[in-house]
C-alpha cells in the first residue's frame, strides 16, 4: 500500500481558531503529543507573525526531532528569513510559501497581475532553498483559480525547487467530485508534477474538508493537511482522526497507509481540547463522547453479541478503554496507575503522587471514580503546574434574599498568601471581583460556559471561560465537584495565561 504523508497543521492553522492562542509551552507539549501520535509533518507556526510565534517554532524545532518541522511564509523576503532563522536548528526543517492566485484575491486583495504572482512566486521559493531543501507551495484558494493557471504556477515553482506543492480549498467552496477532477488535471497536465507531492489542505466551511480530502486521496494527492479535532479557521479544517481512521477503516477501497499510532488519537484530542479550550461535541465522529456510545435496545443487543453489528472501529483502535471503569476510595496507587496507563497517560513520580493525592479527594466525595473522571482530574493538575497565582481558599455565602459574598484566599508569586473580600450580583461575580482585587490585571470576561463531565448529582463539573486583555483571548478551564470551585479555578488558569503571556512578552 502507498503511504499518506500527515501533515498537522493544528499549531498554526488550528490556533487561528478564534480563541485558541496558545502559549509557547503549551505549543511545544502538543507538538511533542503530536510526535507520539506519529504525524510526519508538524506545521509549528508562523514565525514572522509575533515574537512569541517564532520563538514556539524555534523551541520546537530544537526539542521535537522526528517529525519534519515546518513554519509558514508569505511570498515576501522577511517572511522567508524568519522562517529559516526559526527553523536552523531542526532536525528535519520545511519552509511552507503561500501566495494567492485566484482572480478574486489578485484583484482585490493583492492588486496585481498573473504574472507578477509567477514571478514572485518562483523567487520566493528560490530564496528559500538557501535554507532547507525541503520546500512547500500553497496557491492559495486554488479552488477558485482557473486550473490552467494553476497547472502554471506548480509547473514553475517545481521547476525553482518546491518538492510539495498543496492545493488548499481556503475557504471551503469545492465539493468532492469537483476536487477530484483539479487534483487528476494537475497529475496530468503540469508536465514535471511527477517531481514533487500533491498535497491538499481543505477548510469546513460546508462541512465537506474531510470529504474533499478523502476524494483528492483516490484521485492521487499523497499528502494530507489537517488538525486535530478539525478546528482552525472558521468552520476549521479536515479532522485528522476522521481521515486516518477512514483510510484504516476502508483500506479495501483506498489501498493507502499512514504512520499514525492510532492508539494515541484519544489522547491527542483530550490534550488538543484542555489547551485551546473547545470542547469536543458529543457526536463528533471518532472522538466524540457518543462516538462509542449505544442506547438503542436494538443496537445494544446487537453489540452485546458482537460488538461489530453496531461497531466499524474497535474503541481500543483509538485510545478509548471499552471498559467502564469502577475504582473508588480503597483503590491503591498500583489500581490508578493501570488505569492511567490504559487512559495513555505517563506521568512523572512528582505528578503522579499529585494527581493520586486528587484522586483520593474526589473518591471521598464520590461513591465511583469513570474515566472522564479520572481525564479531567489529571487536565486539572496539569493546568497547577506553572501557576504564577494559587486558589488556596474560597468562602461564599448567597442566597436569594442575601448578597452574594465572597472571600478568597491565593498563595501568589513569591508565596505570598493575600486575601480579600468582595460582593456581587451572584457567587461567581462576587469571587472574579475579589480575585481582580488580588491580582489586579484589567480584563472583561467574554464567555462564561459549565458542563458535567459525567452523568449524576455528585459529577465533577469543568467550567470554560475566556476574558479578553489588550485585544487578545485568554482561555481559562477548571474543574471541581462544587461547580463555584471550578467557576474559580478556571478563572485563576484564565490570568495566569495572561500573566505568563505578557511575562514572556516583555
Amino acid at each position: 500500500m502507498e503511504r499518506v504523508i500527515i501533515f498537522d497543521t493544528t499549531l498554526r492553522d488550528g490556533e487561528q481558531a478564534a480563541g485558541g492562542t496558545l502559549n509557547t509551552k503549551e505549543k511545544l507539549e502538543s507538538a511533542k503529543q503530536l510526535a507520539r501520535l506519529g504525524v510526519d509533518v508538524i506545521e509549528a507556526g508562523f514565525p514572522i507573525a509575533s515574537p512569541g510565534d517564532f520563538e514556539a517554532v524555534n523551541l520546537i524545532a530544537k526539542e521535537v526531532r522526528s517529525p519534519s518541522i515546518c513554519a509558514l511564509a508569505r511570498a515576501v523576503p522577511e517572511d522567508i528569513d524568519r522562517a529559516g532563522e526559526a527553523l536552523k536548528e531542526a532536525a528535519h526543517p520545511r519552509i511552507h510559501i503561500f501566495l494567492s492566485s485566484s482572480d478574486i484575491h489578485l484583484v482585490y486583495q493583492l492588486k496585481k497581475s498573473r504574472q507578477e504572482i509567477l514571478e514572485m512566486a518562483r523567487n520566493m521559493v528560490t530564496r528559500a532553498k538557501k535554507y532547507t531543501d525541503d520546500i512547500e507551495f500553497s496557491p492559495m484558494d486554488a479552488t477558485r483559480t482557473e486550473p490552467e493557471y494553476i497547472y502554471q504556477i506548480l509547473e514553475a515553482v517545481i521547476d525553482a525547487g518546491a518538492t510539495t506543492v498543496n492545493i488548499p480549498d481556503t475557504v471551503g467552496y469545492t465539493i468532492p467530485d469537483e476536487f477530484g477532477r483539479l487534483i487528476s488535471g494537475i497529475l496530468k497536465n503540469v508536465p514535471n508534477i511527477r517531481q514533487a507531492v500533491v498535497s491538499i489542505h481543505c477548510h469546513d466551511d460546508l462541512g465537506l474538508a474531510v470529504a474533499n480530502s478523502l476524494e483528492a486521496l483516490r484521485h492521487g494527492a499523497r499528502q494530507v493537511e489537517c488538525t486535530i479535532n478539525g478546528i482552525g479557521e472558521r468552520a476549521g479544517n479536515a479532522s485528522l482522526e476522521e481521515i486516518v481512521m477512514a483510510i484504516k477503516t476502508r483500506h479495501d477501497l483506498f489501498n493507502l497507509t499512514t504512520n499514525i499510532d492510532t492508539m494515541q488519537i484519544y489522547r491527542t484530542s483530550r490534550l488538543v481540547s484542555e489547551l485551546t479550550g473547545f470542547m469536543v461535541q458529543p457526536n463528533k465522529a471518532i472522538v466524540g463522547t457518543n462516538a462509542f456510545s449505544h442506547e438503542s435496545g436494538i443496537h445494544q443487543d446487537g453489540v452485546i453479541k458482537m460488538p461489530i453489528t453496531y461497531e466499524i472501529i474497535d474503541p481500543k483502535m483509538v485510545g478509548i478503554s471499552a471498559s467502564s471503569l469502577v475504582l473508588g476510595k480503597l483503590s491503591g496507587r498500583h489500581a490508578f496507575k493501570e488505569r492511567l496507563a490504559e487512559l495513555g497517560y505517563s506521568l512523572s513520580d512528582e505528578d503522579f503522587s499529585r494527581a493520586f493525592a486528587v484522586f483520593k479527594q474526589l473518591a471521598e466525595k464520590k461513591k465511583t471514580i469513570t474515566n472522564k473522571d479520572i481525564e479531567s482530574l489529571v487536565a486539572e493538575e496539569q493546568r497547577t503546574v506553572s501557576e504564577i497565582y494559587h486558589l488556596d481558599r474560597i468562602q461564599v455565602s448567597c442566597g436569594d434574599r442575601g448578597i452574594p459574598t465572597a472571600a478568597v484566599r491565593l498563595i501568589g508569586p513569591e508565596g505570598q498568601v493575600i486575601a480579600d473580600a468582595a460582593l456581587g450580583t451572584g457567587p461567581v461575580d462576587a469571587i472574579y471581583k475579589a480575585i481582580n482585587r488580588l491580582v489586579g490585571v484589567t480584563n472583561k470576561l467574554t464567555e462564561f460556559s459549565v458542563k458535567s463531565v459525567t452523568e449524576g448529582i455528585d459529577a465533577i463539573g469543568e467550567v470554560l471561560i475566556r476574558v479578553e486583555s489588550g485585544g487578545i483571548t485568554y482561555t481559562g478551564r477548571g474543574a471541581d465537584t462544587d461547580i463555584i470551585v471550578a467557576s474559580a479555578k478556571a478563572y485563576i488558569n484564565a490570568l495566569n495565561r495572561l500573566l505568563t503571556t505578557k511575562k514572556t512578552t516583555e
